[in-house]
């Protein structure tokens, strides 16, 4: 059965979130979901806005809204976006205690290729009781994979305030990608993206030659540590702006490296 995605904007109306730097929580993650909500579209993925503009929604009515487009089913995943504070620097992300983190994996890779680092990706317990989720989003969403995607810190003395600000659509595209991956649904990137998904016949050493760069540029940036690919991998390509084709990888596909090994 295929997945269905809630895109649950943090915050909103009389709650504000975090604030710091120009930036106002509320305002971003509402932008950040309709950007998801466009490309899950795109790619033909089905999801709900648990919210489309600036509206209130308490800590009973987020849960109950969530449920309410497909249910209490695991066939629901369910992503909560949010903006952190406290001064660190770099996105987290936070899942259920009822699910594994190959979600959160998927989507912290394609962070990191993004540009964005990552500090963690981790499960937090309620203290009072540590059979429970820490955040009352995933603790009441029953049986949903559900998670909190926290972008960066606003209030960050690093470059989080800049990528929030400057380069929020490249975040949120990393998390489509992520998603894509981990649902095994094939990506299409945007016109004029510097992602590539490779297609049967190419070589890590042929992509690399055509783009100008050297095979181990490529690697590093896509965190590869093998010379494997699987159906449908996205690379970023380092150093473009845009390029008008895209790969998609088939099974049997292997990186060569040539010289470069």
């Amino acid at each position: 059965m295929a997945k269905k995605i809630v895109i649950d904007a943090g915050h909103g109306g009389s709650d504000p979130g975090t604030s710091s730097n120009g930036i106002v929580e509320k305002d971003y993650t509402l932008k950040i979901s309709k950007y998801l909500k466009n490309r899950f579209d795109d790619l033909g993925i089905e999801s709900s806005l648990t919210r489309t503009d600036d509206e209130t929604l308490g800590p009973k009515d987020r849960p109950n809204r969530v449920q309410s487009f497909y249910g209490k089913g695991n066939d629901v995943i369910v992503l909560s976006n949010h903006i952190n504070a406290g001064g660190g620097d770099g996105a987290e992300i936070i899942y259920a205690l009822r699910n594994s983190d190959a979600l959160s994996k998927s989507i912290a890779d394609e962070f990191i290729k993004s540009g964005q680092n990552v500090r963690k990706y981790y499960q937090r317990r309620l203290p009072s009781d540590p059979s429970k989720d820490y955040y009352y989003i995933l603790r009441d969403t029953p049986n949903n994979e559900s998670i909190i995607i926290e972008y960066g810190f606003a209030d960050s003395g690093g470059d989080d305030p800049s990528l929030i600000k400057n380069n929020w659509e490249d975040l949120a595209e990393a998390v489509v990608r992520g998603v894509a991956n981990y649902l095994k649904v094939p990506y299409i990137p945007i016109e004029g993206s510097n992602v590539y998904v490779v297609k049967k016949g190419d070589t890590l050493w042929n992509i690399a030659k055509n783009f100008g760069i050297s095979v181990d540029e490529l690697k590093n940036a896509n965190n590869l540590t093998s010379n494997s690919l699987s159906i449908g991998q996205t690379l970023v390509i380092p150093g473009t702006e845009s390029f008008d084709d895209y790969y998609i990888v088939v099974k049997g596909d292997r990186m060569f490296m040539g010289n470069n090994e």
